[in-house]
């Protein structure tokens, strides 16, 4: 039995974890510690690669609060 989350759990989900990451990153570039630009999008590919293996996974459903159609979607 694989564990995964609702559409709207997900959406949340994705959502505090992008806004954490932005902190974590902005938070460590701007405490006087020497980031290079490279390293910089190393950390922000690593983030979206966990993220995206979660999706893939199945273990998050993303709704994307509804922006996109969806495959069972009746009109």
């Amino acid at each position: 039995m694989k564990f995964s989350l609702g559409p709207k759990s997900s959406d949340i989900f994705i959502t505090i974890y992008v806004v954490l990451t932005l902190y974590v990153r902005f938070r460590f570039e701007h405490n006087n510690y020497e980031v290079s630009p490279l390293l910089s999008i190393v950390f922000g590919l690593c983030f979206v690669a966990f993220l995206w293996s979660l999706i893939k996974l199945k273990f998050l459903n993303p709704n994307w609060f509804g922006l996109f159609s969806t495959k069972n979607s009746k009109k």
